[in-house]
C-alpha cells in the first residue's frame, strides 16, 4: 500500500500549477498502481506462496502429532509408580479376580490379598511406551497374600482362631442347637384339667428369642495355618469349660435338697442330670451325677408356651330357710369355662430360670351354677369364689411337675400382705422345712387353701377369718428361693391349679 501510495499523483498539475480534475487525478491514479503491480508482481507472489507454505507444514505436523497421541494409564501401589498399561481395564480386572485366584491356591485356609492400593491415573500422551504384562507381574510380585482367621471372643479373651466367619457362626449355632426348641404350630394347645400331668420346664414350646449370657465378638487376624483350631474342639470348649465328670453316692438320711445344700447346687440341676428321680425318692448307694459343668459360653432362650385351662364356674345360691343348716339343692348345673394362658420362660442352658404369665384370653365363658342353700350360715364358710391372695399379684412359677417333681401351687409377687382367699378358719399354722412358716385355712366347704413362705404368721390357728383378711406377711422362709407366696388350693383333699380359680 506505501509502494502504490509513493506513485500516486497529486491534485497539483505535474507539469505546473495547474490542478487536475477529480476524474483524471483517479485514471492516473489507476494507472500507477498498475504499474507498480507489474513491475513487482514475482515478489508478492513469492511472499503469498510462502504464507501459504508455512500454513500447510503446520497443519501437517500438527496432525502428525495428534496421529501419535494416545490415553494412557499410570498404575500405582501404595502411591508408589510400577507402570504404565495401556487400558484401566486390566487393573480393573486384575483387582476383582485376583483375588478369588489366589483363595482357590489356598482351600484349606482364608486368604487376604490387599489390592485396595492399587490406583491408576490417566494422561494423554505422544508416543509414550505401555507394558500391561510387566505391570501385571510387578503387582504379582509385590502382593503377598496373607493368611487370615477369625478370632472367637467371649467376654473379651479370646477362645479360639478359626478359618472364617462362616465357620465361628457353625460353631454358635452348634453350642445353641441343644437349647433350641422346635417351632409348633402355634394353634396346637395342651389341654388341661386340674394340669397335673404337665412339665413346662419340658413343655412344646415356640422360641421367641435366642441368645448368648456372656458376649461374643469377631475380630480378623493375620494367622499361621497351623493356628487354626478345629471347630468340634472349640464346641466342646465352648460348652463343658473341659469340666471332668462328677459323681455322688447316695447314704442313709439323702435328700435332694440335703445333697443339693452339701454341694452348693440346686435341687434343679440334681432332677435334670438325673432323670430317674420322682418326688425326692432316693436309694441308698445309687450314684448321682452332679458334674456341674462350667460352659464358657451360655446360651439363654426366651420361650413362649401356650396352654387351655379350665375356669372353675360359680354357685348362685338362693338362700331357702326351710333347708337345714349346710344342706344344699342343685336347681341348674353349671360348667367349667375354658381360658388360654400365655406363659414366658427364660431358660439359661436348658434350665428354666424364670416363668410368668403374661396373657389370658377366655375362650369359653363359665356357666353359673344355681343351687337352694340352707339360711342358716355357718360362721366362717367360704363362699366357693376365691380372691387373690395378694394385692396387685404376679405370677413367678405355676402349678406343675418341675424336672420329676410337682410344684403344687402357684409362687406369687406383689404387695407383701398376705389375705385369706376365702371365708373359713385357720386349721394349722407353723413351720415345715419345704414350705416354711405356712398356714391352712378350712373354708367348711370342701376346699381348703395353704399359704407357705411367710416372713411372719399374723392369724392364730382356730380363728374363724373373712376373705380379705389380713393373715401374714410375705417372705422366703423354707425351701424358697426368693421373697414369693406359696399358695395351694385343696378341693375334697385333692390338688387343684389355682389358676382353674383365679383370673386376672
Amino acid at each position: 500500500m506505501d509502494l502504490v501510495k509513493r506513485f500516486t499523483p497529486k491534485r497539483e498539475s505535474l507539469t505546473g500549477n495547474e490542478s487536475l480534475s477529480d476524474k483524471q487525478l483517479e485514471e492516473v491514479s489507476t494507472s500507477t498502481t498498475l504499474t507498480v503491480i507489474k513491475r513487482h508482481k514475482w515478489s508478492l507472489a513469492l511472499g503469498v506462496s510462502a504464507i501459504v507454505l508455512t500454513g500447510a507444514i503446520t497443519f501437517s505436523g500438527h496432525h502428525y502429532v495428534e496421529a501419535g497421541m494416545s490415553e494412557v494409564y499410570h498404575v500405582m501401589l501404595d502411591n508408589q509408580e510400577i507402570g504404565v498399561v495401556s487400558d484401566h481395564n486390566l487393573i480393573d480386572e486384575y483387582k476383582k479376580n485376583k483375588p478369588v485366584e489366589v483363595q482357590k491356591n489356598f482351600p484349606n485356609v482364608h486368604v487376604v490379598l490387599k489390592t485396595d492400593g492399587i490406583t491408576y491415573t490417566s494422561e494423554r500422551a505422544y508416543n509414550v511406551k505401555t507394558d500391561n504384562a510387566a505391570v501385571i507381574s510387578s503387582l504379582d510380585e509385590l502382593l503377598v497374600p496373607q493368611p487370615v482367621g477369625v478370632a472367637l471372643k467371649v467376654d473379651g479373651k479370646t477362645i479360639a482362631i478359626v478359618k472364617d466367619q462362616a465357620t465361628a457362626d457353625q460353631i454358635l449355632s452348634k453350642v445353641s442347637e441343644p437349647f433350641t426348641p422346635k417351632a409348633k404350630d402355634a394353634a396346637k394347645v395342651s389341654a388341661l384339667s386340674t394340669g397335673v400331668g404337665d412339665d413346662i420346664s419340658t413343655a412344646p414350646s415356640e422360641l421367641e428369642k435366642v441368645d448368648f449370657v456372656q458376649k461374643v465378638d469377631f475380630e480378623e487376624v493375620p494367622i499361621n495355618p497351623t493356628d487354626l483350631a478345629k471347630p468340634e474342639d472349640v464346641v466342646k470348649t465352648l460348652t463343658t469349660g473341659d469340666v471332668a465328670p462328677a459323681k455322688y453316692t447316695v447314704v442313709e438320711g439323702d435328700c435332694v435338697s440335703c445333697i443339693a445344700k452339701k454341694l452348693g447346687i440346686t435341687k434343679q440341676f440334681i432332677y435334670d442330670n438325673n432323670p430317674g428321680i420322682q418326688d425326692d425318692k432316693l436309694k441308698i448307694g445309687n450314684q448321682l451325677d452332679v458334674t456341674v459343668l462350667k460352659p464358657t459360653l451360655s446360651v439363654k432362650t426366651t420361650e413362649k408356651i401356650v396352654k387351655n385351662q379350665e375356669i372353675q364356674y360359680d354357685t348362685e345360691y338362693e338362700k331357702d330357710d326351710s333347708l337345714r343348716l349346710g344342706v344344699v339343692q342343685p336347681i341348674s348345673p353349671g360348667k367349667n369355662g375354658l381360658k388360654k394362658v400365655t406363659i414366658q420362660v427364660t431358660k439359661i442352658d436348658g434350665l428354666l430360670t424364670e416363668e410368668s404369665v403374661v396373657n389370658e384370653e377366655v375362650i369359653d365363658q363359665p356357666v353359673t351354677a344355681k343351687a337352694k342353700k340352707g339360711t342358716k350360715v355357718i360362721k366362717g364358710e367360704g363362699t366357693g369364689k376365691f380372691a387373690w391372695p395378694v394385692i396387685s399379684p404376679s405370677i413367678s412359677s405355676t402349678f406343675g411337675y418341675r424336672w420329676g417333681k410337682l410344684h403344687k401351687g402357684i409362687d406369687i409377687t406383689g404387695n407383701k400382705s398376705i389375705m385369706a382367699a376365702d371365708n373359713g378358719k385357720i386349721v394349722e399354722t407353723g413351720y415345715k422345712s419345704d414350705y416354711g412358716n405356712y398356714i391352712i385355712i378350712n373354708h367348711l366347704n370342701g376346699y381348703e387353701t395353704l399359704y407357705g413362705h411367710l416372713s411372719q404368721i399374723i392369724a392364730k390357728s382356730g380363728t374363724i377369718v373373712e376373705k380379705g383378711d389380713k393373715i401374714g406377711i410375705m417372705g422366703s422362709t423354707g425351701d424358697s428361693t426368693g421373697v414369693h407366696l406359696h399358695f395351694e388350693v385343696h378341693r375334697s383333699g385333692n390338688l387343684e391349679n389355682p389358676l382353674k380359680y383365679l383370673n386376672r
